[in-house]
């Protein structure tokens, strides 16, 4: 099985006659991944690598009976983006925009709760279930069909663990990529319950980093729902407090939380072994299979 996507998930690009867009939108297809429309304000009836545009997702999503969107929109207009994915309504959203600000983001967080719509991001690399469909940036040729899901606040970590899982011979069922601003749409704790109502993964990578609680939020999760083995990663161990370190939500504010300390004590007392490198995660994943 699969988390979230599969090769029957009908996608819409938001976006896909930016740049990014576009780019992202071809590398998607090329992957496999069912793209059927594009959807930017104004630009209804064009093509982009042979997929209709159209004015808005609601017409996209209806004309094609789509159920996720990805989002490629400047930060300014991402929120907005966001809210008629959620309108339309789309099952899920991946908003890959980097600098989506705060605010806009409380915004969106407030009107999640009224939908059934998932959303995974902002600043995030996606989603994918290698072989089968991939929703955002993530470079397909290093990930391989297998038995461990992975979620991780880190795009470029995600990359590591999975490069050394898959040149072992270990696949995964499929990876998320959930973003590390402050308000993101999809927790730890969302995609470990995904996986751990998923009968095909047999053990899960976590890849934390310093700043905020969700880490720890998500070890208590492990300890009191979890019978799938875990193994995690927390980057940041030399942050200085008060330093945003990479994402705008990995900052330590010296409390006593938030710290790689903290989160990796809070892992280790739910029994979630915790490498100091993504290899020895990847030891770690080899000894639970």
């Amino acid at each position: 099985m699969s988390v979230l996507v599969d090769d029957d998930t009908k996608v819409i690009v938001q976006g896909i006659t930016g740049g990014e867009g576009k780019f992202h939108a071809g590398q998607m297809i090329e992957y496999g991944t069912n793209v059927v429309a594009g959807a930017v304000p104004g630009k209804g009836g064009q093509e982009v690598h042979g997929v209709p545009v159209y004015d808005t997702v609601d017409k996209a999503a209806r004309e094609h009976d789509a159920d996720a969107s990805v989002v490629f929109v400047p930060p300014a207009f991402a929120a907005d983006a966001i809210f008629e994915a959620l309108d339309a309504p789309i099952d899920l959203a991946v908003a890959i925009t980097e600098g989506v600000p705060v605010q806009d983001m409380a915004k969106v967080n407030k009107r999640l709760g009224e939908v059934d719509t998932r959303l995974i991001g902002p600043n995030c690399p996606g989603i994918i279930t290698p072989g089968e469909a991939k929703l955002g940036i993530l470079p397909g040729n290093i990930f391989e069909s297998g038995n461990v899901g992975l979620v991780s606040r880190s795009g470029t970590l995600t990359y590591q663990v999975v490069s050394n899982l898959t040149n072992r011979g270990i696949g995964q069922t499929t990876a998320i990529g959930i973003g590390g601003d402050q308000i993101i749409g999809t927790s730890f704790v969302d995609a470990l319950e995904d996986f751990e109502n998923d009968p095909d993964t047999e053990a899960v990578v976590m890849c934390g980093e310093i700043g905020g609680e969700d880490e720890e939020a998500a070890a208590r999760y492990i300890g009191e729902h979890m019978d799938t083995p875990v193994a995690g990663f927390i980057a940041g161990r030399t942050a200085p407090p008060g330093k945003r370190m990479g994402h705008a939500g990995a900052i330590v504010s010296g409390s006593g939380t938030g710290t790689a300390q903290s989160k990796i004590d809070a892992l280790n007392d739910a029994g979630v072994p915790v490498g100091d490198t993504p290899e020895e995660v990847a030891d770690h994943i080899e000894s639970f299979l």
